[in-house]
């Protein structure tokens, strides 16, 4: 029962990692990479699709990624959804080519997307918190009906307690690569 309750919290620390480091994928560095255009949702017929299911997206340079349309009338609604994404990005069309130049970041602008960077640790953390939260809970209803001894019980929440410090270390280091990629020039 104790290493139910421990696996299952492990688990839910693991997706809360992989959440995180999807989610600090979508800040953008100051260098071009496909995932930053994961979140575009494309109106395909009536139907939200993701962007990379209509089109196939590439990495032309360091600074542009480039949008191969699979359906020539397709490009204006592209473009559209590139343009009115919170992604502050300009694409420029020709042809059935969507090139999108990434603009340099400012130290301003750099120093707003470590303070997201901090929000979306600080968020993850909280999360990973309540998953400890949830396993001493049912470790303590485990103890009250005298299914686990007080001394299991203990034992167990020092565990859990292991499993959170390791995943609330590796959001730091996590967060801690992310803002050194967005502080270099």
């Amino acid at each position: 029962m104790i290493k139910e309750i421990n696996s299952d919290a492990a688990s839910r620390m693991r997706k809360s990692i992989e959440s995180l480091k999807h989610d600090l994928m979508k800040v953008r560095t100051g260098r071009a990479h496909t995932s930053l255009l994961d979140s575009i949702t494309v109106d395909y017929y009536g139907s939200p699709t993701p962007l990379n299911q209509v089109a196939n997206v590439s990495v032309l340079d360091a600074r542009t990624l480039s949008v191969q349309v699979w359906e020539k009338k397709m490009t204006p609604v592209i473009e559209k959804a590139i343009l009115t994404s919170d992604l502050g990005l300009n694409p420029a069309t020709s042809g059935e080519l969507i090139r999108i130049p990434l603009p340099a970041l400012t130290e301003e602008t750099r120093k707003g997307l470590t303070k997201v960077v901090r929000h979306e640790g600080e968020n993850a953390k909280v999360a990973i918190r309540n998953i400890r939260r949830d396993a001493n809970s049912t470790l303590k209803d485990l103890e009250k009906e005298k299914e686990i001894s007080e001394d299991e019980e203990r034992r167990a929440q020092d565990d859990v307690q292991k499993l959170t410090d390791k995943y609330i270390k590796e959001i730091d280091q996590l967060i801690t690569t992310k803002e050194k990629d967005l502080m270099e020039i």
